[in-house]
């Protein structure tokens, strides 16, 4: 009976975020999963979601915790509890939130996982290797265009999947990108990642597009296009970058982005239209390579940064020059 309760009230938020909140298929797929994960957890202490308390919403980030579950994890699938239980207070199912006053997971202080440039460098180089045989050759160019949009671009993954060949405008040098909530943005592209896509489109995607016996009018315009040619999935381009980046993910891709642009001397706001967030303050991880490079520039330029030990005449760190702290 609890099971039955649970699942009917999970279909009627499910609807409400895919039709008053117009939330992609996607992301109503995983809040479905760790609305379920909840209340399969609250089952187990003999409760419902109508009648969870504050004591439930904390046992279960601690089950999370024992279980080995990271503290990004665990805080989205906080935020996704908040925002259900938040449903039915304006609906007026229930009269107490019991999320209030949990603290959620520190997930923002968990440095996204990135590569070094030169192990970017050297992927993308071995996605370059040319292939005699006609097919081989139409993945390259598929693949090694795909990691050029995934670095350059930072774009996600599934975001890449949904791409169409209208959505490019190589002439101006920029990508047209539908991300979370279907919102759009337009991404400038570097002068390789234009290469790459111009030749995936002139030697590789046509041979790619005979493949395809029969397709959908929606399908056939969509720019990355499997052997069959059939639109290519997220999981294919999981496989692929795994493969090309020995166990990176796409992902790693979009944080190399972002990291690169900040250690370069790109600022948040910046970044944080190019990734398409649409809050600051998920950019604000990268704030800690913002700091360690100010931290070099002003020991390299302010004139009491450094100072000259007559003896010695070596360049030394001024005794008074205090630490910067990453915020806690």
């Amino acid at each position: 009976m609890d099971t039955t309760r649970n699942l009917g009230l999970l279909h009627e938020y499910l609807v409400y975020l895919r039709v008053e909140k117009g939330l992609r298929p996607l992301t109503c797929e995983a809040y479905d999963g760790d609305l379920k994960t909840f209340a399969e957890f609250l089952e187990t202490r003999h409760g419902v979601l109508l009648t969870a308390a504050q004591q439930d919403v904390a046992a279960f980030l601690e089950h999370l915790r024992s279980h080995g579950i990271d503290a990004r994890s665990a805080a989205r699938k906080l935020s996704c509890i908040r925002g259900f239980y938040k449903w039915l207070l304006l609906d007026r199912r229930i009269h107490h939130d019991p999320t209030v006053n949990i603290e959620s997971p520190k997930a923002w202080k968990v440095l996204p996982k990135s590569l070094a440039e030169s192990e970017v460098t050297a992927m993308l180089d071995a996605a370059e290797q040319a292939a005699n045989h006609p097919q081989a050759r139409a993945t390259r160019l598929r693949d090694r265009a795909i990691l050029e949009l995934l670095y350059a671009g930072g774009l996600r993954v599934s975001e890449v999947t949904t791409l169409s060949t209208a959505d490019l405008h190589l002439d101006a040098g920029r990508v047209l990108v539908r991300g979370k909530g279907d919102k759009e943005r337009i991404v400038p592209l570097g002068v390789t990642a234009l290469e790459a896509l111009s030749t995936y489109l002139r030697e590789g995607r046509p041979h790619l597009a005979r493949m395809r016996a029969h397709a959908r009018a929606a399908d056939a315009s969509r720019l990355f296009l499997s052997l069959r040619g059939m639109p290519l999935t997220r999981q294919s381009i999981w496989v692929m970058v795994k493969s090309a980046s020995l166990g990176a993910s796409p992902h790693t891709l979009r944080h190399s982005c972002a990291t690169h642009m900040v250690e370069h001397g790109a600022d948040l706001r910046s970044v944080q239209l190019l990734l398409g967030h649409a809050d600051i303050s998920t950019t604000q991880v990268y704030t800690h390579l913002a700091l360690g490079r100010l931290k070099a520039v002003h020991r390299q330029h302010h004139p009491r940064g450094r100072h000259v030990d007559v003896e010695t005449s070596e360049a030394k760190p001024a005794p008074f020059l205090l630490e910067i702290e990453e915020p806690a």
